[in-house]
């Protein structure tokens, strides 16, 4: 959408959306650099308290993705301006700003809009040492896939809608889209900065729509054990009779960059390519400190679970499943 516009000529910015990156990037110092990105999107569950949850974590997860801190929020609305309880609206900022205050953001302002679908989320700007920055460019050939969420919320957002989602898959899945991206990136970034090579998050386009991102602006080809993937639980379940429009769209999309394995069960495709909201971090890290990356997310009661690895690119193939 953007590749007919001028590229930024301004060397103070470190990333921009040329690489299709989490946020941008821009140098304030030799030490410091500013992290900024926006994201909003209309309900992916029913509790108001929960969106507003989700759509703040979701929105930070963005920084988290570039080894930054968040400093502060700015909130974005729409909303319809009758037949909407005013009651769900506060409920919604309620959740967002609770989220925000777990994270020690302060919410600085917002705008909103009359709008006939309700959307929400925010404007999020963090700091970074450009020496630790973390982009989706950098992974190498031999660096182990490790993925800190599971997937499936999708799929099970979608069941929802459709009150075909048992209370117990719904829980699950708002547990894993409410919970912070903090402690993970924390974990990467507590070992020496060779350690982790790439790291992005998973969220719209997918598992395999993001590991490409990686692929693409690594220059690799990515392998991927789609058994490996972690599942929330009832996902798999689910994703027959559940799929939303965009995991189709992805597939159509990244499909076909894809070698698959002869045999592929139907209901792992569609979670692989299915769209996530605030999910967790793909990263790229070097074989010699897994151990090292791996027990520093389990010191902060985070997952970290082996999905793959980066190898030299193959002509016209960046994901490889198996």
């Amino acid at each position: 959408m953007l590749s007919d516009l001028p590229v930024p000529t301004d060397p103070r910015v470190l990333v921009d959306y040329r690489t299709a990156d989490d946020a941008g990037v821009y140098r304030l110092s030799d030490d410091t650099a500013l992290v900024q990105t926006v994201d909003f999107f209309t309900p992916v569950v029913d509790d108001p308290y929960a969106f507003g949850q989700i759509a703040a974590a979701n929105a930070l997860s963005d920084v988290y993705a570039m080894g930054g801190r968040p400093l502060t929020a700015l909130a974005i609305a729409a909303f319809p301006v009758r037949d909407f309880d005013q009651a769900d609206i506060v409920a919604v900022f309620r959740g967002g700003l609770d989220k925000l205050t777990e994270a020690g953001v302060p919410l600085l302002g917002g705008h909103t809009v009359q709008d006939a679908e309700v959307k929400f989320g925010y404007a999020v700007t963090g700091i970074v040492h450009p020496g630790r920055l973390l982009a989706n460019a950098g992974a190498r050939p031999g660096d182990v896939l490790v993925l800190t969420k599971p997937i499936g919320t999708g799929v099970i957002s979608t069941a929802i809608k459709h009150d075909r989602a048992p209370a117990d898959v719904t829980d699950a899945a708002v547990r894993v889209m409410t919970r912070l991206n903090r402690a993970a990136s924390e974990a990467l970034l507590a070992g020496p900065p060779e350690a982790v090579h790439a790291c992005t998050d998973v969220t719209g386009f997918g598992l395999v729509g993001h590991a490409t991102e990686v692929a693409v602006a690594s220059g690799l080809t990515l392998h991927i054990d789609v058994a490996a993937v972690p599942l929330i639980e009832g996902a798999l379940g689910l994703a027959r009779a559940n799929r939303p429009g965009g995991g189709a769209t992805n597939l159509a999309h990244f499909g076909p960059q894809v070698r698959e394995p002869a045999v592929l069960d139907d209901c792992l495709r569609a979670l692989i390519y299915d769209p996530q909201t605030s999910g967790g971090l793909l990263v790229a890290v070097a074989p010699a400190s897994l151990a090292l990356v791996l027990g520093a997310l389990g010191e902060r009661g985070e997952s970290g679970v082996v999905i793959g690895e980066a190898a030299p690119p193959e002509p016209g193939v960046r994901i490889v499943l198996r």
